[in-house]
């Protein structure tokens, strides 16, 4: 994104930086997954919203990198607890370094993360990335308590989207206006921009698990059902289609096979609930462009509304 180019190159030279440690290892393996790529979203919400409230705090390129340290972390435990092999196009950590490796290079970009928010000594933003870490680590325990569930629900699916993928979201916007001193008011919108992103942003990546290109996403396609989640594509297959179909995508499931992919695919499709959940990322996005309302105009809030709306756009 042009508007935030300039704040992302200040960033990613702080993250090369605080990626350096006297063992090599750990900088091997951090910098191969944070060179991967990958949309550097968090940060960009971060520096985005700083711009749209007007401050330019010198820790704000300090704490973007921070959010996408933790981030990187949980992609890191995540891959391992997954399985997974390929990510971003290429193999994952775990499948390149090993599983202890990863995890344990994971634990030392927390560790870095919470030194860097320590060197704010602002409290409240301590605190903000405290909750938002501890938010998510008990949002992929939900996860892993929910795995082959397939009598999960909607309200129980959003429920471990919010803490797992949203909270960042939601931490990185409010961490702006915390550093710009913003009003209440301003900080609790920002907040909602961030939750309702976030979470649109994750209902539509599991759309992409059934209704995109694994070249395009750099992952394979069907690896949610592999795990056996019971995403809201699936949810709403069920409640949609046919007692045969919901007794097929009902055993995927709780198996976690992909011998019938094919076949669940063209039942997600056929019922309409790829549809029915892009129209509930829909109406997440809206609520991150009325929240997005409350800020100053200018390009930088003008760009955070257009970005709800590109979101649901996502092939990749």
């Amino acid at each position: 994104m042009a508007l935030a180019a300039d704040d992302m190159r200040e960033v990613d030279a702080t993250i090369l930086r605080r990626l350096e440690s006297d063992v090599p290892l750990v900088g091997q393996v951090a910098s191969y997954i944070i060179s991967a790529g990958g949309k550097r979203l968090r940060p960009v919400l971060l520096t985005l919203m700083c711009n749209a409230l007007g401050c330019t705090h010198p820790q704000r390129h300090s704490m973007a990198a921070v959010v996408e340290f933790i981030h990187t972390a949980t992609l890191l435990h995540d891959d391992v607890v997954d399985e997974s092999t390929l990510r971003r196009g290429r193999a994952t950590a775990n499948e390149t370094f090993g599983n202890p490796a990863s995890v344990l290079v994971g634990d030392f970009l927390y560790s870095r993360a919470f030194q860097m928010m320590v060197e704010t000594g602002n409290m409240r933003v301590m605190q903000v990335l405290a909750d938002a870490t501890n938010i998510i680590a008990e949002g992929e325990v939900l996860q892993l308590m929910n795995m082959h569930d397939a009598s999960l629900d909607e309200a129980a699916y959003l429920r471990v989207i919010r803490s797992k993928t949203a909270k960042l979201f939601e931490a990185s916007c409010r961490l702006a206006a915390i550093l710009a001193n913003a009003a209440p008011d301003v900080e609790a919108a920002c907040s909602a921009y961030g939750q309702s992103l976030g979470t649109a942003f994750q209902v539509i990546d599991d759309v992409l698990d059934y209704d995109g290109d694994s070249a395009e996403m750099g992952k394979n396609l069907g690896d949610d059902l592999r795990e056996g989640k019971a995403t809201l594509p699936l949810i709403l297959a069920m409640q949609l289609g046919s007692s045969q179909d919901a007794a097929l995508v009902r055993q995927a499931i709780e198996t976690g096979s992909t011998d019938e992919l094919p076949r669940i695919i063209e039942i997600v499709r056929r019922t309409g609930a790829l549809e029915r959940t892009r129209e509930a990322a829909a109406a997440q996005a809206q609520l991150a462009v009325e929240a997005a309302r409350a800020l100053p105009v200018n390009a930088y809030s003008n760009s955070l509304i257009e970005l709800a709306a590109q979101l649901l756009q996502r092939r990749s």
